[in-house]
């Protein structure tokens, strides 16, 4: 996959300390930061507001990060962006469970900021 050239990063995950944390390295890196809640407003926000990248957490209320990256993949408009799976689930089947969701990259929480960043711009390049 060649890196986009796109600088607009979704954070969707329902823990807001955790939104937080990675909107300030994602800023301070240069992209700017969209936010969702849990995942159908995650699902509304790639339709709406066409990042480049998504961070998806799993455990997120109503419906499930992994529901939300099969959504994300269903829609034309949405189904090429890179998604990226960052969980506290760390087992093999919780791995093996986001790719066959569709996700492009899957990180295990705690994430420091240097892996979140060499993820992110294995699939996204800042002008």
């Amino acid at each position: 996959m060649t890196p986009s050239t796109g600088r607009r990063v979704l954070v969707a995950d329902d823990n807001p300390d955790q939104r937080a944390l990675y909107v300030d390295i994602l800023t301070h890196a240069g992209y700017e930061v969209i936010q969702a809640r849990d995942g159908m407003e995650a699902i509304a926000r790639a339709r709406e507001d066409g990042p480049a990248l998504i961070l998806m957490d799993v455990t997120m209320p109503g419906t499930s990060g992994w529901n939300a990256v099969r959504a994300v993949r269903d829609q034309a408009e949405t189904r090429d962006i890179p998604i990226i799976v960052i969980t506290g689930l760390s087992g093999t089947g919780d791995r093996d469970a986001s790719f066959a969701a569709g996700s492009d990259a899957y990180l295990s929480k705690p994430v420091s900021p240097r892996r979140l960043l060499d993820e992110v711009r294995r699939f996204l390049v800042v002008p």
